[in-house]
Order: C-alpha cells, then structure tokens, then sequence
C-alpha cells in the first residue's frame, strides 16, 4: 500500500492520477479533513482505498495501530501547510516539523520508503541553489519549517536503513491547483486576469531586476510527479534533491506564453508590495547536478509546452 499525505492537494493529486494511470490505486489519502473542502473536487475520478484524517493518521502510526503493520511500501509526503506568508510560527512548526519527525521515525523504525517534499524557498536569498547547507536560509516561518526538517533528517541519516528523499521543489504549476487561493501560480493568476480583464498585471521592478524580470525556475507539475515516481522505482537511492528544470525564466516570459495563446491582453506593471520585500525570492535556478549523477536522465518540459498544456488544461474546465 502506497500513503500520500496531501493527496487531495495539489502534487499529490496528480501523484494519483499518475498511479491510477499505472495501474495502481492501492493508495490511502491522508488529508486535513476539517478544512480546504474545495481540494477534494481533486480526487473526482481518481482510484483510492480510502482517505483519512492526518491526525488520526498519525495517532494510528504513533501507537503502532496493527491497522498498517506491513502494509505499507512507501510514503510520499506532501501534506504541508503550505502559505508562506502564515504568521502563525506554532501553526506551521506543528504541522510541518513536528508531524515530519513523526513519519520519519515510524518510516525509519519498519523500513518504509519516505518521499517527502522539501522546498526551494530553504535558499533563502542565496545565489547558488545546490544542496549544501552553506547556501540555506529562510525568510519566512514555511521556510524555516522546511530547513529544520531537512536538518532534522540529515542529523539522523546515519542511522536509517531504508529510503529517505527530500524533495526541494521549485515554482511548480500545472493543473489541479484551484484549491491553493493565496498560492496559485503565476500561469492561473495570468489566466484568470486575462479573462476577467484582458490585463496580465506584473510586479515592477525590484530587488535590481527591471520591471517583470524578476526570474524562477519554474517546473511544470508532471516533471514533479515523475521524480516522485522514479525515486520510488529506486529504492536505493536517497538524499536531499532538488526539483526544478535547472533553467530561470523571468515573469515577463511567462506572462508572454499567456498573451500568445490568447492572442490578446496587455502587461500592467504594479507596484511591488512592501511586505513582501523581505521575505521575496526574486531569483531562483534548480541546479540539477545531483539529482542527474544518480541516474535521473529525464528531459523536463519548456516553459512555452508546460503553460500551452495547462492553459488548454484550465480552458476546458471553464
């Protein structure tokens, strides 16, 4: 059996979908039940035992419930709060940190693969985004939470038998993602402006990037979803990896794609907010060394082939 907290959310449910489509739908969802209630329509359609509350979940693992003695092959862990602008440090720290220690102690005690999902916000304002503490920061409580986790999981490595894979995802967009409010991407903040007003509207310059130019490594979902699925099919590869497509476009390239498919609509430049100016990641680059010396060899979709497909993705659903 497969588990995959946040599995109604955005990775996680296109990490079913790609299993259903192999085949395999022995899969149990974890999930924050009590809230979010729009992600669920994520899991219409989709093949699954059963979904449950994370803190049942957890509870259950914590008293060694007989319900998944050797049961479980693998566990992806995506279930996170994700904001990044949440104030509320206990909140995150709870749910992030605490709860990641928990899986990885029940994982590592029955030799159970663990997968779970770093960030690239762990960089901070670094210029160099390779796996190394020297280049590790944070600028907001969600980071934090990611970097003590990782630090948590290296401090122990040592010591765990089976397969750990931390996962530092970059700018990832793709379908599924409507739930996220707050946290869209950029490609369906761009789709539904144009819509409602023909107008792409941009940050103006910042951080000494001109307007628009402010640049992401920005990777499409089933890129993720892929790395997810070839750790699993080898197990003996662990290790923190980041996932991105080693490539920086800049917003400006993005909101292009966007005018180019519909053939309309113009870029309005706005202000950059004041809060956001300390805690903003005006440039990110996956370096991708690592992830390709173990053997991970495939090619990642464009930045122009990804949003064409999701924009085709969101125009259906309209």
């Amino acid at each position: 059996m497969l588990v995959i907290t946040g599995g109604a959310g955005f990775i996680g449910s296109n990490l079913v979908n790609f299993l259903n489509n192999n085949q395999d739908d022995e899969i149990l969802i974890v999930e924050e039940m009590d809230t979010y209630v729009k992600k669920f329509k994520n899991l219409d359609g989709l093949k699954y035992i059963d979904c449950i509350d994370k803190d049942k979940f957890i509870n259950d693992l914590n008293n060694n419930s007989s319900n998944y003695k050797d049961k479980i092959s693998n566990i992806f862990h995506l279930g996170a709060c994700s904001k990044t602008t949440e104030p509320d440090r206990d909140y995150i720290m709870s749910t992030n940190l605490e709860y990641s220690k928990d899986l990885l102690k029940y994982s590592a005690n029955n030799k159970i693969s663990l997968i779970y999902a770093s960030s690239a916000s762990v960089y901070g304002e670094a210029k160099s985004f390779i796996e190394n503490p020297d280049n590790e920061s944070f600028l907001n409580h969600y980071a934090e939470s990611k970097l003590l986790f990782d630090q948590y999981y290296r401090e122990h490595k040592g010591k765990i038998k089976s397969q750990v894979v931390g996962l530092r995802y970059f700018n990832v967009f793709g379908p599924r993602e409507f739930h996220k409010e707050g946290m869209f991407s950029v490609v369906y903040h761009f789709f539904t402006q144009i819509n409602k007003s023909d107008n792409i509207k941009l940050f103006k310059g910042s951080h000494g990037y001109k307007d628009g130019e402010q640049r992401r490594d920005f990777i499409h979902v089933d890129d993720t979803v892929n790395v997810n699925n070839w750790f699993k099919m080898n197990p003996n590869v662990s290790g923190i990896y980041n996932v991105g497509t080693g490539k920086c476009r800049t917003f400006n390239d993005i909101a292009n794609c966007v005018l180019d498919y519909y053939k309309r609509g113009v870029i309005n430049y706005i202000d950059f907010p004041d809060s956001l100016e300390k805690q903003y990641q005006a440039f990110t680059e996956a370096d991708m060394t690592k992830i390709k010396s173990r053997g991970y060899s495939n090619n990642f979709i464009t930045l122009e082939e990804g949003v064409k497909s999701y924009l085709d993705w969101l125009s259906k659903k309209l």
